[in-house]
């Protein structure tokens, strides 16, 4: 191994932090080319670390030292050592001292957007996971918790506004008048990923909230002058989220303010520090014209997870990093909950699943498989995963499976009592949720353990006799980078037999025991369970509501799932029945294609679809749902080895026409019945509406009749909001119809302005289908509106075509893999944290065809051999090639 090749970070070394800090002072005075920073810490020895005398390690990049201080004292250079991540002092006293320290450095040239950083003229930090270090030299790990003071300073006139973290102490204008300062105080301990500062010119929307304990909540959102009226959402979402978080789990909001600010360029989509949450600017930004009803779901669904944070992330923080999914995991199945409440139960749990298998199966099933808890990491960027977040999860819903809404609320009452002002791992909140209802989670541990995805492998079989039905189980946990073998997972397995009229049977098992709210306890390599009292030969549901994060094989004849389609009581399943019977459908075309037949599959399916559709007791959002075929992607996924992106794209699009075809009547009633009248709301039944006629309509032109092209060209016209402009323009970019330049060239002269629109007409032309779109996907990168330096525009146009455009990204010459692996190179250079994120779309690329796998190896290696790679990129590339 090279003596430059970064080492891995492993779960088993860790060790108490050597030193705590009590308190902290930050005195902030900012300057684009020469921030100050000085700081006033109060530090101890930590009575759990055996190294007594230990030297004092302090974390720091990029940053200028102009001096150290112990108890007011200067050090000389002797007595300090500087490296490029940190400064080490090897003798500090053995009791209480207090360090200061001063330092510079340039937010203007700091690129990464990590640490503090100037972008639009707005000062701006990102200090999650390790960007505090990047401002100061500190104890940069989540289990130092200190409390912060902060005072802040800046040129009044350009930076008017002046934001940290807790409560406002003071503020006022200093000597001369050019400047002014602001300072904060947190009274909650916190870890340095937490802090957060804001400072520029910024208008300010406000409200109030009102707590359950009558404590009046000053409310405030900071967006760019110009753009107040679109902030109406995002308040409205944080007050629904305040107030839910109070009556469903009895969390309350703890300091006198809660702020959020909007800014353009951020790496991630929002970031939770205590009391000032920073928001990418697309996730609080939205009006009916320039944001869809994706773009409203977004952004209540991501207000409410950051809000949440406050109790599951900063109130209770995580010791170490691997225990991420603690705070991640946790807050997104409390977010997921919390949609679910607001909207629709099931179309909301349609979506969290097929999120789930389209980003983290993949994940789960290749080079970057991790567990839920990674045992090691090289850089922790890298791990802000869809197994992290999406599974992690799936986890706490298992839990809540197994002991009721009722008893999750008394786990986590529990848990936020032991816990309140720690650093928590993942064995604390297991052991709260065990020991609040009595039940053994041993054994559940594993699934934040062991990576991969777990198969059931499922058998029924019927005695006409005996009128017993048995449940044969076999639980396959296959094997994953460095964890071959694999011992079987608890899990809960909701299940129902049907009868030959419909109807739902009681479950009861042979020994007389009910099975309660058909979960099944699955513990086991191989169960078998015997149902009593079973009139008939059932058809089996099983995993209702996708009740585990695992892959079902289960052999249901064509009958079978037309027969789910139309009776299952458990609507996700419904659901499910006809996404499995999509899904076979389209691979046998597949298989036909690729072999240079023609298969007219489908007939079936298309009659159970349309009897589904004329269901007068479904939502239009359900119904929706039920129209969207599995994605191209699904298809892939499902087909595992030698996969031919473009036949698989061919058989999709044959089926989507058959529909078009065949339903063409009642997808017209559809659409015409489905219009929406009176003002645009966002709210769930207007938006259900709306997607059943977007979906309908995206249909009816796959039937490629002129007079459907004609409904499609008027609808773009007509529309009177984004949702619907954006409908129309996701079905016209993949179509070379006359009318589709103009209407892109209308929608560009109408939003060239706005950046967050400009970054949907990106994106549009990246999925498109049609040939061309590679070197349209060039241009663009070339356009005079695009910029490397923005992770938005970026995300639009490069992280668009990779992982939403499977037909040309997977082109069989390798042009998609090499203009992708050009630009994460070009990226790496400044946004390591971006470029490794791209890297991470090659990670399905053995499943292809070996055309497209040398290809895709190619490209991964001229990332891997470029020289001056970030450890982030690094990390990916190597495991992807691994």
């Amino acid at each position: 191994m090279k003596t430059d090749t970064p080492r891995p970070i492993h779960l088993k070394n860790y060790k108490p932090s050597d030193y705590l800090i009590d308190t902290i002072e930050l005195d902030v005075s900012l300057h684009p080319e020469k921030t100050r920073v000085k700081s006033r810490i109060k530090i101890r020895p930590n009575p759990l670390s055996k190294a007594t005398g230990a030297p004092l390690r302090l974390d720091g990049q990029n940053l200028s030292l102009e001096r150290v201080a112990i108890g007011g004292k200067k050090l000389n250079k002797s007595s300090y050592r500087l490296t490029k991540n940190g400064l080490t002092i090897p003798k500090v006293p053995n009791r209480k001292f207090t360090l200061e320290i001063t330092t510079t450095c340039s937010p203007e040239a700091n690129k990464s957007l990590s640490g503090l950083y100037r972008s639009q003229g707005i000062y701006c930090t990102q200090c999650e996971p390790q960007g505090f270090r990047r401002i100061t030299y500190y104890l940069d790990r989540p289990d130092v918790l200190a409390i912060f003071k902060t005072r802040l300073e800046a040129d009044k006139k350009d930076v008017p506004v002046l934001l940290s973290n807790g409560n406002l102490v003071k503020s006022g204008a200093l000597k001369g008048g050019k400047r002014h300062y602001a300072v904060w105080h947190d009274p909650h301990p916190k870890p340095a990923y937490l802090f957060a500062l804001v400072g520029g010119k910024l208008t300010c929307v406000r409200d109030k909230f009102t707590t359950k304990s009558r404590r009046k909540v000053d409310l405030r959102i900071y967006v760019e002058p110009g753009k107040q009226d679109r902030c109406a959402w995002a308040m409205d979402s944080l007050k629904r989220a305040m107030q839910w978080d109070e009556k469903r789990f009895g969390r309350e909001y703890d300091l006198d303010i809660f702020m959020i600010v909007a800014v353009s360029d951020f790496n991630m989509g929002a970031m939770e520090n205590k009391g000032l949450n920073i928001f990418n600017d697309k996730l609080i930004l939205a009006r009916p014209d320039t944001a869809s009803d994706n773009d409203y779901a977004s952004i209540e669904a991501v207000i409410a997870h950051e809000y949440f944070h406050n109790w599951t992330g900063n109130r209770i923080t995580c010791r170490d990093w691997f225990q991420l999914c603690l705070k991640e995991g946790l807050t997104v199945f409390r977010d997921q909950e919390f949609t679910a409440d607001t909207r629709e139960r099931t179309v909301e749990r349609i979506r969290s699943v097929r999120a789930l298998k389209t980003q983290q199966f993949p994940e789960d099933n290749g080079p970057l498989a991790h567990p839920v808890r990674p045992a090691s990491y090289i850089e922790i960027n890298n791990f802000y995963t869809a197994t992290v977040y999406e599974k992690g999860a799936e986890l706490c819903r298992m839990i809540q499976t197994f002991v009721g809404r009722k008893g999750f609320r008394k786990g986590m009452d529990l848990y936020f009592e032991r816990h309140d002002g720690e650093a928590a791992t993942v064995e604390d909140f297991i052991g709260a949720m065990a020991d609040a209802n009595r039940i053994d989670l041993g054994q559940f541990m594993l699934w934040y353990e062991q990576a991969g995805t777990p198969e059931l492998v499922c058998s029924l079989s019927y005695n006409r006799q005996k009128r017993e039905a048995c449940l044969s189980i076999e639980q396959i946990c296959p094997p994953t980078p460095a964890q071959p073998k694999k011992k079987p997972v608890h899990l809960p397995l909701r299940c129902g037999l049907l009868s030959a009229n419909g109807q739902d049977i009681d479950l009861v098992l042979d020994n007389g025991e009910p099975v309660r709210d058909g979960v099944l306890d699955i513990r086991r390599r191989t169960q078998t369970f015997t149902f009593q009292n079973v009139p008939s030969k059932p058809v089996p549901s099983l995993l209702r509501t996708f009740s585990a994060p695992v892959r079902l094989t289960l052999s249901l004849s064509d009958h079978d799932l037309e027969f789910l389609m139309a009776n299952d009581s458990d609507p996700f399943n419904r659901w499910q029945a006809s996404q499995s019977y999509a899904t076979r459908i389209i691979i046998q075309m597949t298989e036909a294609i690729r072999q240079g037949k023609t298969s007219r599959k489908g007939a079936p399916f298309v009659k159970a679809l349309g009897a589904t559709l004329c269901d007068p007791t479904l939502d239009p959002a359900y119904k929706a749902e039920f129209l969207k075929l599995p994605s191209e992607s699904d298809i892939a996924r499902e087909i595992g080895t030698n996969v031919d992106p473009e036949a698989i794209h061919n058989a999709r699009e044959s089926l989507r026409s058959r529909v078009g075809h065949e339903l063409h009547d009642l997808l017209v009633e559809l659409y015409d019945t489905n219009a929406v009248k009176g003002r645009y709301s966002p709210n769930a039944k207007q938006a259900g509406q709306r997607a059943l006629r977007t979906v309908s309509l995206a249909l009816l032109a796959a039937a490629g009749t002129e007079p459907d092209f004609e409904r499609l060209v008027r609808h773009y016209w007509r529309a009177k909001n984004m949702t619907d402009q954006m409908g129309a323009l996701l079905i016209l970019t993949h179509l070379q119809i006359p009318e589709r330049e103009t209407i892109f060239q209308d929608f560009y002269d109408r939003w060239q302005d706005d950046h967050l629109v400009l970054d949907k007409w990106f994106a549009l032309q990246a999925i498109s289908s049609l040939s061309e779109t590679l070197d349209v996907v060039k241009k663009l990168k070339e356009h005079p509106r695009f910029s490397m330096k923005t992770p938005n525009k970026v995300r639009a146009v490069i992280g668009t075509f990779a992982s939403s455009n499977p037909l040309h990204f997977n082109r069989a010459d390798g042009q998609g893999y090499d203009f992708v692996a050009k630009s994460i190179l070009e990226l790496d250079g400044f946004n390591p944290q971006i470029a490794a994120r791209i890297t991470a779309v090659f990670k399905s690329w053995r499943m292809l065809g070996p055309k497209r796998q040398r290809q895709a190896k190619k490209a991964l290696k001229s990332i891997a051999s470029h020289k001056g790679l970030s450890k982030d990129t690094y990390e990916i590339v190597t495991k992807t090639l691994g």
